[in-house]
């Protein structure tokens, strides 16, 4: 099995963690604090990372260049706003169809992989790509009345046009975090990830606490309120994006986006064996899509 598989699927599992506090930390401050905490309080750990390949492992940091910082910023700024889009969803009361659309993230990382990497994803990871992401769609509005209705009929509703902008700004960040991680040029892949994520993660914070110092001050005092589910929100969010960074410095974005989808199995796998929710007949159909997707995608290497 190759390395960038199983740690797709940790930094999945993890990132499955990050959502459920995100989503409890939204309860007590806005979309912005919220967006802020997976990145402010992930920097400690993040730089951690590269302390512990440094001086821990003995590997060398890399030498940042003009590329590298152009990259890791616009992947850091697309991030961000497409963090915002997603978390701002969950406000409206009907906010099924928009995350359905916001999961087109693989499907859209190909087409950016291709334009600005010049990566051709094979027939058979293609096809897994686009299984996959309609099964995470089925998913996302199986609790909807006439659910494959709202689907296709909705494409254009205000929902939907945000979860496609989430998603295309979540496509856009992915390749650009591979082609700054590539830019580095080594000494390894570990390396290259952890130190693409601090870059990205400390220019993040940076840009969202000047933010909020600027127009919702008031905010920070909700994230200070909030350390401890933050803290915890920090950790695991750097290191799925850790997971992310390194799975995409080995392989194409788009193809670890697919795979990654494997999140949605981790959800419905709490939701029946810890919460004892009964899922609908949709929702089975979609996570068999996923998972046929995924088995597809390894098949095709």
């Amino acid at each position: 099995m190759e390395l960038w598989i199983p740690i797709t699927i940790a930094a999945a599992f993890l990132q499955n963690l990050r959502s459920a506090t995100q989503k409890h930390l939204k309860s007590v401050m806005g979309t912005t604090g919220a967006t802020f905490v997976r990145f402010g309080f992930g920097v400690p750990f993040a730089l951690l990372f590269v302390m512990f390949l440094n001086a821990g492992l003995g590997h060398a940091l890399p030498r940042p260049n003009g590329a590298f910082l152009f990259w890791a910023a616009a992947g850091g700024l697309a991030q961000v706003g497409a963090t915002f889009l997603l978390i701002h969803l969950f406000s409206f009361r009907n906010f099924a169809v928009g995350t359905a659309y916001s999961r087109t993230e693989p499907a859209q990382a190909a087409i950016f992989g291709l334009i600005i990497l010049s990566e051709w994803p094979t027939a058979g990871a293609l096809a897994a790509i686009l299984i996959t992401v309609f099964g995470v769609m089925l998913i996302s509005v199986a609790h909807e009345p006439k659910s494959l209705r709202n689907l296709f009929v909705s494409v254009l509703s205000r929902n939907a046009l945000i979860g496609l902008a989430s998603g295309t700004l979540f496509g856009v960040a992915a390749v650009a975090y591979r082609t700054a991680s590539l830019s580095l040029g080594g000494p390894n892949a570990l390396m290259q990830a952890a130190y693409t994520l601090a870059w990205v993660i400390v220019f993040q914070t940076v840009i969202m606490a000047g933010w909020m110092v600027w127009r919702d001050r008031a905010e920070i005092g909700r994230i200070l309120r909030a350390w401890k589910p933050a803290l915890f929100t920090g950790l695991v969010g750097a290191s799925a994006s850790f997971g992310w960074f390194t799975a995409m410095t080995l392989q194409q974005a788009a193809i670890v986006k697919a795979l990654a989808q494997v999140e949605m199995l981790f959800t419905f796998a709490a939701s029946v064996f810890f919460f004892r929710e009964k899922i609908t007949a949709l929702e089975t159909v979609g996570c068999l899509f996923i998972v046929a997707g995924i088995v597809v995608l390894v098949l095709a290497g």
